[in-house]
């Protein structure tokens, strides 16, 4: 007898095949906080920048209003935003007065500046995205006061290339 599964069963088989691999494969047992439960400040090159729950470097784009993000859709595949679904708790030396968010997108604000993460970035306090002028505008970390630092990162690596701004890339999985 030819026996066939349907599509809605076979289907649900992979997920379950996936799930199970996801759920028992080796990882790491660190605890990981939701990125957007905090921010913070870390200890970089540059001096001190702020930072996500996990320590991920944040950044802001020259380009945008306070407020408002002006970053293309292919930008944001490169440089996602920053969004939590909650206010973040102030940490390490960041401003609690200073954090707000977009409310139509729920991207977080730090002295009005939109933020962002890059994703050539990674490992926390990596700075590879630090002055990349990309997507019309130049790209740069921030201060516990909410300013843009605009020295260059000072690492033992060559610069990342910067990109043309038709490229897209995969985004962290915050």
């Amino acid at each position: 007898m030819n026996r066939r599964l349907s599509l809605p069963i076979l289907v649900v088989i992979i997920a379950a095949l996936v799930a199970v691999f996801v759920s028992t494969s080796g990882g790491s047992t660190k605890k990981v906080q939701p990125a957007g439960s905090s921010i913070s400040l870390t200890q970089t090159s540059v001096g001190r920048t702020l930072a996500d729950a996990n320590g991920r470097t944040l950044y802001q784009f020259a380009s945008d209003k306070p407020g408002v993000s002006t970053l293309s859709a292919a930008g944001r595949a490169v440089w996602p935003p920053f969004t939590a679904t909650a206010r973040p708790r102030a940490t390490g030396g960041a401003a609690a007065g200073l954090i707000g968010t977009v409310s139509a997108t729920g991207q977080v604000t730090y002295n009005g500046h939109p933020l962002y993460y890059f994703v050539g970035d990674k490992s926390p306090g990596q700075l590879s995205g630090q002055g990349l002028n990309e997507f019309g505008a130049r790209w740069y970390v921030l201060s516990s006061s909410g300013s843009a630092i605009t020295s260059a990162a000072k690492s033992a690596a060559p610069a990342a290339p910067a990109s043309t701004g038709s490229g897209s890339g995969a985004a962290y999985g915050y």
